[in-house]
């Protein structure tokens, strides 16, 4: 699996360009990928954060995880410890920082994040987009009680921490809520699952709105999903990179498909 995951990855960076953004025709792309992605991120963030996901690493306590996607490649039992789940299953600070970036240009009024597990990537979002409320939802209680000491931890209180599967979970916010800044599908990887909770945020989402999912790259049935995604009536422009794929709704551009090294 990892041997077919490395061909992946290097047909990804022979055929993927544009890392600073040089060589793209859409102004619009040029300045989401020139300043957005290599915006410099508040070190005080990272700090925090990296200092939490360090002590997660260094726990060896194990808990009994409840999977309701399609679970971890890595860690095949269901009791795991902290440590395994902070060095497997977390988004890494690189990717963090992107979707703290993101998060900053985008994220307003509200996020969704699809996933919590500990809560890397809903600190590195709701750390910088003070304004906006994150709400992240997470099947494991003993994962999402973990995340939440976290966020206490990093004194973040625009965070709203909802435990339960997602299709339990997802009318609420969709009632309670209006157009998403950013929607951040994780915690499952069924093509299924993943192609109906992009179609359900697609519905209320706006020309402004932003969807990342992860790991589009990680078994075939995410890479099917990450096609149908891209066929969606309401998609205008998509980015691959390679771990995560980037969607937008903005009106007047034109449908194009960017593979961009990040």
């Amino acid at each position: 699996m990892f041997f077919i995951r490395g061909l992946k990855y290097l047909k990804y960076i022979l055929l993927s360009g544009h890392r600073k953004g040089h060589g793209l025709h859409s102004p619009y792309v040029f300045n989401l990928v020139s300043q957005v992605f290599r915006n410099k991120i508040s070190p005080d963030i990272v700090l925090i954060i990296e200092k939490i996901r360090k002590k997660m690493i260094s726990d060896q306590k194990s808990i009994s995880v409840i999977d309701l996607g399609y679970g971890s490649s890595r860690m095949k039992t269901s009791f795991r410890k902290v440590s395994e789940i902070a060095r497997y299953s977390a988004v890494p600070k690189k990717y963090g920082i992107l979707l703290s970036n993101m998060a900053a240009e985008f994220g307003e009024p509200f996020i969704v994040e699809f996933g919590t597990s500990l809560g890397i990537s809903t600190m590195y979002m709701a750390a910088s987009c003070p304004n906006a409320i994150v709400y992240t939802m997470e099947g494991c209680p003993e994962t999402s009680e973990i995340a939440k000491k976290n966020f206490q931890e990093a004194e973040l209180m625009n965070i709203r921490s909802l435990t339960g599967s997602f299709d339990q979970l997802l009318p609420g916010i969709k009632k309670e809520a209006g157009n998403p800044g950013i929607v951040f599908i994780d915690g499952n990887h069924r093509k299924e699952p993943v192609v109906s909770y992009f179609s359900q945020m697609a519905e209320i989402s706006s020309g402004k709105t932003v969807v990342i999912i992860d790991d589009i790259h990680s078994s075939g049935e995410m890479e099917e999903a990450w096609i149908e995604v891209k066929k969606h009536e309401k998609v205008t422009f998509s980015i691959d990179i390679f771990r995560m794929g980037l969607i937008f709704f903005r009106d007047g551009m034109n449908h194009f498909n960017y593979v961009i090294r990040y």
